[in-house]
C-alpha cells in the first residue's frame, strides 16, 4: 500500500510537528507534502524524509511569510497529484486537508483545528493583530478563505479531532462528525519530582491570544516569582508592566524546558488552547495545571486532582485560582497517571484503528 502524509508547512517544531513525527514513524516509506519547508528547523527524523513542497516553496520570503501567500497555498495543495496512492493522511490545521485525491485513495484527516483565523478568532486578528495593508485586506480576502475552508473539509474520507473542543468546532464549522484521538506526548522522559522550588512556570510562545498577561499581571500583585519561558511578538509588551518578581527567559530548549517544567511549584495556563500539550508534560511531572477551564484542558487536567480551573480570563479569577491550588496537597504519582493515555502507543493504535475503519467502510460502499 502506497501512502503519502500531507502537512501545512514545516517551519517549526511545534506540538503538530510532533503528531507528524509519530505518523512519519507509522509510515516510514511515505513522502511529506507541504505548503513550504524551512528543514534547518525540522528535527533529525523529518529531515531525513523525501519532503515535497508547493510552488510557493520559491517565492520571496517563503519560509517567513508563508502566511501572506495564504491563497496561493490554497492552489499549490491542489495541485499535488496523489493518483499513485492508495492512502493519504492529512496533518491539518489550516491546508492540508484541502488536497484532492482520486476516488479509489482514503484521504484521512487529522484536525489539530479547523483554521482559527478564519473562524473563531478572526476578530481577534483583525482587531488586535492585523496592521496597515494587512488589515485592510483580511476582510475580502478571509471571506474567500472561509468559503475554500469549508469545501475543502468535504473532501477527506474522514476527519479525526484531537479534543473535544475540536470536534465541536469540526461539527459547527464543517457539519462532519469526527471521532477524537489524542496527539502524542512524550510523557516518559519526564521525571516525577516531590519536592519542587516555589516559582510558578508560564511556557509558550508570547502572542496575545494566549493571555500571558493574565499571570502575569496575577504574579504582580501576588508578589509570587514567576518564570516567563518562550518568545515572540508580545515579549517587549509584557516585559513593559511585569514586576520585580517575573523573570524572562527567552525561548528555550527541550532540555531547559524539561528543567523548568520537573522544578516548578505549578503552571499557569491562561489562554484557551485546541489541545494543549505543556500541560500533559507539567502533569508527567507530577506537578499541577492552574488553567483556564475552556478548551483542551478540559480534556487533559483533572480538576481538584491534578490541577484547578478559572472560570473566566480575569486576573482576580487567576489569583482566586492560584490561592486554591496553594491550599491543596497534591498527590504527583496520581498526577503523573493521568498522562498515560496521551503515550504515542496510544496515539498510534487509537489513528490505526480509525485508518482501519475508514477504509474498511469505503470497501464496503465500493462493493455495492
Amino acid at each position: 500500500m502506497r501512502v503519502a502524509l500531507v502537512h501545512d508547512w514545516l517551519v517549526t517544531m511545534g506540538g503538530a510537528e510532533r503528531v507528524l513525527e509519530a505518523l512519519a514513524g507509522m509510515f516510514p516509506e511515505a513522502p511529506i507534502y507541504t505548503g513550504v519547508a524551512d528543514t534547518k528547523k525540522l528535527s533529525p527524523l523529518l529531515q531525513s524524509r523525501q519532503i515535497i513542497p508547493t510552488f510557493v516553496q520559491k517565492m520571496p520570503k517563503a519560509k517567513m511569510w508563508y502566511n501572506r501567500y495564504l491563497p496561493l497555498l490554497m492552489y499549490g495543495f491542489e495541485q499535488f497529484d496523489f493518483t499513485s496512492y492508495d492512502l493519504v493522511i492529512s496533518s491539518s490545521a489550516a491546508l492540508a486537508k484541502g488536497v484532492i485525491t482520486p476516488v479509489e485513495c482514503v484521504h484521512v484527516a487529522y484536525v489539530h483545528t479547523p483554521m482559527r483565523y478564519a473562524w473563531d478568532l478572526y476578530h481577534q486578528y483583525l482587531n488586535r493583530e492585523a496592521k496597515g495593508l494587512t488589515k485592510k485586506l483580511m476582510g475580502p480576502v478571509f471571506h474567500y478563505v472561509r468559503m475554500w475552508d469549508r469545501l475543502s473539509a468535504d473532501r477527506p474520507d474522514a476527519l479525526i479531532a484531537n479534543s473535544r473542543y475540536v470536534q465541536q468546532r469540526i461539527a459547527k464549522h464543517y457539519h462532519r462528525d469526527a471521532p477524537i484521538v489524542y496527539p502524542p506526548v512524550s510523557t516518559s522522559r519526564f521525571q516525577v519530582k516531590t519536592h519542587r522550588e516555589s516559582y510558578y512556570l508560564v511556557l509558550s510562545r508570547l502572542v496575545a491570544y494566549k493571555r500571558i498577561d493574565l499571570a502575569i499581571e496575577a504574579a504582580n500583585r501576588l508578589g509570587i516569582p514567576l518564570i516567563v519561558a518562550g518568545d515572540g511578538p508580545e515579549r517587549m509588551r509584557l516585559k513593559r508592566f511585569a514586576g520585580a518578581s517575573v523573570t524572562f527567559v527567552g525561548a528555550v530548549t527541550d532540555d531547559t524546558a524539561k528543567d523548568l517544567l520537573e522544578n516548578a511549584k505549578a503552571l499557569i495556563f491562561p489562554g484557551q488552547e485546541d489541545f494543549g500539550i505543556v500541560p500533559i508534560e507539567m502533569q508527567a511531572t507530577g506537578g499541577p495545571v492552574i488553567a483556564y477551564g475552556r478548551g483542551g484542558v478540559l480534556d487533559t487536567v483533572i480538576d481538584g486532582q491534578t490541577g484547578v480551573f478559572f472560570g473566566r480570563q480575569d486576573v482576580d479569577q487567576v489569583i482566586r485560582a492560584i490561592r486554591r491550588a496553594d491550599e491543596i496537597a497534591w498527590q504527583p504519582e496520581i498526577i503523573r497517571q493521568n498522562t498515560d493515555r496521551f503515550q504515542p502507543e496510544v496515539f498510534r493504535e487509537g489513528f490505526s484503528r480509525a485508518i482501519k475503519e475508514t477504509m474498511g467502510r469505503r470497501w464496503e460502499e465500493a462493493s455495492w
